[in-house]
């Protein structure tokens, strides 16, 4: 297994990457461009397209951006609100794998910026319908988050005819460098498809041994060309136009709107995915059964590449977190109703064999190992980068409890407020 010289990720990512002749990943070097372009002029065509959206008339909204209680919520509302000066439609998808802290993040950000907001709650015993068919044909309990967050905006664009949705970054072109930042690519059926839903549509999950019907799948479909088309539906990404530092962005919506922010289970990383106890935990850890690495490879990675942490400090972090056994798996196994042998031996069958192998005693080990092989790279000048700042520590904001609000009352569709 190849590994990136500069960054920690191997050659099995799931979003493909390749390697050039100094053995650095395509996520590394189209990452160079942070530091190279002039976001300056990008700030300005910005500016120019999400002008050409704004409704003059005032009878409608200027875009649709989806939320949720974490990742980058708070800075693309603020961006596109309080800079940008659009009157963005708010639209999440409940995801049921909800954190207090997310549900308040949620309630904070529509009341803050004061927007109005649409949410999309299917049907519980659906959901887990479609969750033990996507667990037994792709390894993931995730695909109905990714088809329900990806989905429910493009829906509420063509239903309510406002054309422009605004995303925050691209996955591909942050980790893996599928596309330059002067693409300026946008929110795809194809690509949702191919990488955000691991290649199977909602379509492809009707079957009758998991009982699944049309009728369950509705949510999950995306809209016809014809009427997308017919909108002038597009989706454009952000981190195109702005330079991508989700660090620095959480801890400036820390000081300006007191985001909540919570330890983690499997990476040190206590800004991004504090709405879902599922997501940097049960979620991760099957990322790690099948793919040997998790979240703490990407975050690592990620900070290598932003010029705050040392190659080396990335790989004592992954040899910390990345074998740490998740916190909820007994709850999510009771919420779908299945046991734990039963999960282990449908993730079995989605373990990637190049590095996955059972030993003597029938227990399943890594072939390839990043810790060992990393520590002793000979790291030189053309590999590795310069630090640009000093590596701190992520934030811990003091903990508020839901049920414990003297004083405050319940603004029906809005959430709590003081």
């Amino acid at each position: 297994m190849k590994y990136c010289k500069r960054c920690l990720y191997p050659e099995n990512h799931p979003l493909n990457i390749i390697f050039d002749n100094d053995g650095i990943c395509s996520g590394c070097r189209v990452h160079e461009e942070k530091d190279q372009l002039d976001w300056e002029p990008r700030g300005r065509k910005l500016k120019s397209i999400l002008d050409n959206y704004k409704n003059l008339s005032g009878n409608n909204y200027d875009c649709i951006i989806p939320v949720s209680g974490a990742r980058d919520s708070y800075f693309i509302v603020h961006t596109v609100k309080k800079l940008y000066g659009l009157n963005p439609l708010l639209v999440t998808y409940n995801k049921q794998y909800n954190t207090d802290v997310g549900i308040r993040n949620l309630a904070n950000l529509r009341i803050l910026f004061d927007c109005d907001i649409m949410t999309l709650t299917v049907n519980p015993e659906t959901v887990k319908k479609i969750t033990r068919a996507s667990l037994r044909k792709s390894g993931s309990i995730y695909w109905h988050c990714l088809a329900g967050q990806t989905v429910f905006p493009v829906q509420m664009a063509v239903k309510f005819k406002i054309p422009l949705i605004i995303w925050g970054a691209h996955q591909g072109i942050d980790q893996v460098g599928m596309f330059s930042h002067l693409d300026e690519v946008e929110m795809t059926r194809k690509y949702r498809k191919e990488h955000d839903l691991m290649g199977y549509e909602a379509e492809d999950l009707i079957d009758e041994f998991d009982e699944i019907n049309e009728q369950d799948i509705v949510q999950f479909k995306y809209p016809d060309d014809k009427e997308i088309e017919r909108i002038g539906v597009r989706g454009i990404y952000l981190s195109n136009f702005i330079r991508w530092d989700t660090k620095a962005q959480h801890e400036k919506m820390i000081k300006l709107y007191n985001y909540e922010t919570h330890e983690q289970t499997r990476t040190f990383d206590t800004y991004n995915d504090v709405d879902c106890y599922n997501y940097s935990d049960v979620h991760d850890y099957i990322k790690y059964l099948k793919h040997g690495y998790g979240k703490i490879t990407d975050h690592a990675s990620r900070e290598i590449r932003l010029r705050r942490m040392t190659r080396e400090q990335g790989i004592k972090l992954v040899k910390q977190f990345s074998t740490i056994k998740p916190n909820n798996l007994n709850l999510f196994l009771d919420w779908i109703g299945m046991t734990e042998n039963s999960f282990h031996f449908i993730i079995d069958k989605h373990r990637n064999k190049q590095i996955w192998k059972r030993n003597e005693h029938w227990e399943w080990e890594l072939t390839q190992n990043i810790i060992p092989d990393a520590i002793g790279d000979d790291i030189n000048q053309k590999t590795s980068l310069e630090l640009a700042e000093k590596w701190s520590d992520f934030y811990l904001t003091p903990h508020k409890n839901s049920t414990d609000r003297k004083g405050e009352y319940i603004l029906v569709g809005k959430g709590f407020i003081s």
